[in-house]
């Protein structure tokens, strides 16, 4: 392809050490990255500095999250560039700088990372703050987090002499204002010509299956903010008073992809004027696979770094190899889960993982509906461990509740059930558990599931999961081969929550009950069949090589002209 990429995300996780992300949008960012870096695609990052992070979570002693920001120095991890860009708003500019780091792929090719950071010394005292938090404060300076994201991540590149071909990638439409500059003014002769133009250079990646998940700011607080230039733009834009940045990234975007053929379904529906391709998540594999099973790898599969599709033939690893290796870096997992806990914790039995960002939608709780039957089961077959983490927003109070419960319920559910909640689930602990647990947990209230990756992860540790039958587990989960998929009478809604719940925990229980405690307590090499499928046909296919080979075709390459046309 000959057109760069500048892909924009609101959050990036690309390392450990720079705590610019929240969860799974920022870690599927920094997948996407380094999978373009392997890949060698012209790509270039955008997103926020966010020089106090999102939230460092402690849990109390009676299971109240704690919170407390991030701090870090960007002056010690990466370099500042020198263009220092101006993002107008009403009565005032906004000056904005940038921070790059590179991240180089297996092949030596590198992806710039550009950080927008407005603590400028010009900025207005409020101005500086803007891109400290992320995710932090109201929706007023939500709406400028955005403009300084689109707006500023667009001049930014063009000051860095980005050529004007350059293909822009939104990761969801926190940064869709990056079209107000690309937008042409209404009346002129060519207006539509340029804005096909504009629509052939921009590509919008959804992630988000339910209204409440898509930014929406009023009319009255744009006009307060917004330049008159910007405003008269997206003017048309407006519905009942309100500015729907979805709705604003689908009017210029050419290509326009939902994260699972699932969740491309429920975007056509939320937005039947659109024309939707389904590109399914992935990981990117060198990443997230656990030293024992990255040398595993080395020795049998020795290609799989440059191209992950061949982790297929672990189909002929032995059995015992994949144990022994799963064996180690359950050890490894095991120490952290102590050191977070500051106390012993012997593990023996399953290990059951939940991860995921801790709302109600995501039921954590589900497992734990009846501590009596799990118990039953627990006697009947082994210790069970539940192992749960996540972070609640910090106006999620619901949320939070969920993690008192687990806490709660942990401390009576008995000798045979160990519930355990581990703090500050980031990028260092998850790397761990995905390939620590004996299986992994998920339990969406389905369809709200866009795709989930955390499983994902878990295949390319032979970590099999027990997943609602929603997102990409459509697509992955095969009952007992890779793992064993919940299906309920009400998987596709349509009932209250609580019949749905109910119905759910049922089936949740069935497959515990008849299918994965039996198979991993009396069938070990049964159970280590399921975990090689895992990563033979989970972990090959759902992974980020694949998923940026399919926007290279399917977006980056779509609209550019053939060799005969360039002639």
């Amino acid at each position: 392809m000959s057109s760069p990429v500048a892909y924009f995300s609101m959050e990036i996780a690309i390392d450990s050490a720079l705590p610019t992300y929240s969860g799974g949008l920022g870690v599927l960012a920094g997948d996407t990255i380094r999978a373009a870096a392997d890949l060698g695609v012209p790509m270039t990052a955008v997103t926020l500095l966010h020089r106090k992070g999102y939230v460092r979570q402690s849990i109390s002693e009676h299971g109240d999250q704690l919170e407390a920001p991030e701090q870090w120095n960007p002056e010690q991890l990466l370099t500042r560039c020198q263009p220092i860009v101006d993002v107008p708003v009403q009565g005032r500019v906004i000056r904005v700088q940038a921070w790059k780091r590179v991240e180089v792929g297996v092949n030596g090719h590198g992806v710039p990372i550009l950080f927008l950071d407005t603590d400028v010394e010009e900025n207005a005292p409020e101005d500086r703050r803007i891109t400290d938090s992320l995710y932090g404060g109201d929706s007023g300076l939500r709406l400028l987090q955005e403009l300084v994201l689109g707006v500023g991540g667009g001049r930014m590149l063009r000051a860095l002499g980005y050529p004007a071909n350059t293909i822009h990638h939104m990761n969801e439409g926190h940064a869709a204002f990056l079209l107000l500059d690309k937008i042409p003014e209404d009346g002129i002769a060519d207006y539509d010509d340029r804005v096909k133009d504009l629509r052939q250079h921009t590509v919008f990646t959804t992630h988000t299956p339910v209204p409440a998940g898509h930014d929406v700011f009023t009319v009255d607080h744009i006009k307060v903010v917004l330049s008159a230039e910007h405003q008269q733009k997206i003017e048309d834009i407006f519905q009942d008073g309100y500015l729907n940045m979805t709705r604003l990234a689908l009017c210029y975007s050419g290509t326009v992809n939902a994260v699972s053929r699932k969740h491309q379904d429920v975007t056509r529906t939320m937005f039947p004027d659109a024309e939707v391709y389904g590109i399914t998540n992935g990981v990117h594999a060198v990443r997230w696979t656990s030293p024992p099973f990255a040398r595993l790898f080395d020795k049998f599969v020795p290609g799989w770094r440059q191209r992950s599709e061949q982790l297929r033939q672990v189909a002929l690893v032995p059995v015992e190899d994949i144990q022994q290796a799963h064996k180690e870096a359950r050890e490894i997992f095991l120490k952290e889960v102590e050191h977070r806990l500051g106390m012993p914790f012997g593990g023996s039995g399953i290990l059951i993982g939940f991860a995921r960002r801790s709302t109600e939608y995501k039921r954590p709780l589900l497992i734990l509906n009846d501590i009596e039957r799990l118990s039953r089961m627990a006697e009947r077959f082994g210790p069970i461990n539940l192992l749960f983490a996540g972070k609640a927003h910090p106006r999620d109070d619901w949320g939070k509740q969920l993690i008192r419960a687990i806490h709660e319920i942990g401390g009576r559910a008995g000798d045979l059930i160990r519930v355990a909640f581990l703090p500050n689930y980031e990028t260092h602990l998850a790397a761990q558990m995905v390939a620590g647990v004996d299986v992994w947990l998920n339990t969406p209230r389905a369809p709200l599931e866009a795709s989930g990756t955390s499983g994902m992860k878990c295949a390319l540790n032979g970590v099999p999961s027990l997943s609602v039958a929603d997102g990409w587990w459509l697509e992955g989960g095969i009952q007992g081969v890779t793992g064993w998929v919940v299906r309920s009478p009400f998987n596709e809604g349509g009932v209250s929550p609580i019949d749905q719940d109910n119905a759910d925990a049922e089936a949740l229980y069935h497959q515990l009950e008849e299918h994965v405690l039996p198979t991993f307590f009396n069938h070990p090499g049964a159970y280590g069949e399921v975990m090689r499928n895992a990563i033979a046909v989970n972990g090959s296919f759902f992974n980020t090589h694949r998923m940026v080979d399919q926007y290279r075709v399917m977006a980056y390459e779509r609209f550019l002209p053939t060799s005969s046309e360039r002639e």
